[in-house]
């Protein structure tokens, strides 16, 4: 084993085992009940970065709409796991439901048969034209259909209610759900420099995240759906310590499984032709290899995990609420994990999500300790008056001690703390 092995082995169980002092710390400090919550918000974190790091650190995409397919993926498993609402079966709703999805059904076939078009001759220009028509055709009988069909649900029922199938179903569905929009999202954005990647993508954050805000019939908006259901025992008897550790088994036997199929995926032929893209795509394109479909597949999997791990995070907190989603939480959170671990590096994100977690949610009790150790010395030595609202303002520091945390690692190490092995041929 050369020296450049062992000194990386060493590293990673050298930070992994401070990163378990610091988990066990916050055990003794701030009992099991909370800190078990915070380590399932944490793996839940991991496997959302996770994605992230395979289209950044794998393929380079800039994606800054990462809030999108987690809210996406977070209400297709409300959906399909959240009791049925018997009133909306018994009224006209189902049957307006069935009959709007066989018009997006139909809408999306005539795309995709003109998309296909140039098989049979069809040029370029009158190509975009029949798209054209046929996207505004979509668009006026859908939203028209949608406008009688919302009303409806809303008058007969309030909402439509969920499928009450199996919450891991729901989990499956939801990586389905975000996989599908991402899918949509690349074939028209992948083509884009990095830079109109990342506006694109913000944007369709954007449009689900409204989209989910005012669509009552399907998610009750605002007014939030609760309580999820979880795919172990709840803490509704008041056994906490117990449930929350049974989520926390669940999601650390998800993050496994999905470790070791990424680092297959990293080290096979598939993996060495994804990084080779990344770093020189005009070379890679030379080679016969087609990039934009390989990027479309690196985003569309990325994207697929963040859906999945969104569902597993909103059925934690056993509550759906579309405007909980910010960018500020479910993105730019997500990025400081992953640059900090290491992008390209699947450890490193793991390392990143719950370490940078950890910073963010502790990060408020700690300020406000340190805040009330201030004024209480201060005002016993100096006889000064501490401000009212110190609770608001250790809540702002958790703002400051993250920027203060990706500030200090891009200036002392730009690549992560466990930054990407170069390969060596």
């Amino acid at each position: 084993m050369s020296g450049e092995n062992q000194y990386s082995i060493m590293r990673d169980v050298v930070l992994f085992a401070a990163l378990g002092v610091l988990v066990l710390l916050i055990f003794v400090s701030q009992g099991p009940v909370y800190s078990l919550r915070m380590l399932v918000e944490a793996g839940c974190y991991a496997i959302i970065a996770l994605g992230l790091t395979i289209q950044w650190g794998y393929a380079g995409l800039f994606n800054v709409g990462i809030m999108g397919f987690i809210a996406a993926g977070a209400a297709s498993s409300m959906i399909i796991s959240f009791p049925q609402n018997e009133d909306f079966w018994a009224s006209g709703g189902p049957e307006l439901v069935g009959l709007f999805v066989v018009k997006l059904a139909v809408s999306a076939a005539v795309l995709w048969a003109i998309y296909r078009s140039a098989r049979w001759g069809v040029g370029p220009k009158l190509r975009g034209l029949l798209t054209a028509i046929a996207i505004a055709v979509a668009y006026l009988v859908l939203s028209e259909h949608m406008a009688v069909m919302s009303e409806e649900i809303e008058q007969a029922s309030g909402w439509m209610g969920g499928l009450g199938l199996p919450v891991l179903v729901g989990w499956i569905v939801a990586g389905i759900v975000a996989g599908a929009i991402a899918w949509f999202v690349g074939k028209i954005c992948l083509g884009l420099r990095a830079d109109y990647l990342a506006i694109a993508t913000l944007g369709i954050a954007q449009i689900i995240k409204t989209f989910l805000k005012n669509a009552d019939w399907l998610t009750r908006g605002t007014l939030t759906v609760s309580p999820l259901p979880w795919p172990v025992q709840t803490p509704a008897d008041g056994e906490f310590i117990m449930a929350r550790a049974s989520y926390l088994t669940v999601v650390a036997i998800t993050i496994v499984i999905i470790y070791f199929l990424l680092q297959r995926a990293y080290h096979a032929p598939w993996g060495r032709m994804m990084r080779a893209i990344r770093d020189n795509e005009n070379a890679a394109a030379s080679m016969g290899k087609d990039v934009n479909r390989r990027r479309l597949e690196i985003f569309v999997l990325g994207c697929v995990l963040m859906g999945f791990g969104g569902a597993v995070l909103i059925h934690f907190a056993s509550i759906y609420d579309p405007s909980g989603f910010l960018d500020l939480n479910h993105t730019f959170l997500i990025w400081v994990m992953v640059i900090l671990g290491g992008s390209g590096n699947n450890r490193g994100a793991i390392f990143g999500a719950v370490f940078v977690y950890i910073v963010w949610v502790m990060s408020e009790p700690v300020a406000f300790w340190l805040f009330n150790m201030i004024g209480t010395y201060g005002q016993a030595w100096l006889g000064w008056e501490p401000p009212s609202d110190l609770a608001s303002r250790a809540l702002q520091m958790r703002v400051f001690v993250i920027g203060l945390t990706i500030t200090l690692v891009l200036r002392f190490a730009p690549q992560g703390v466990l930054p990407e092995k170069q390969a060596r041929h």
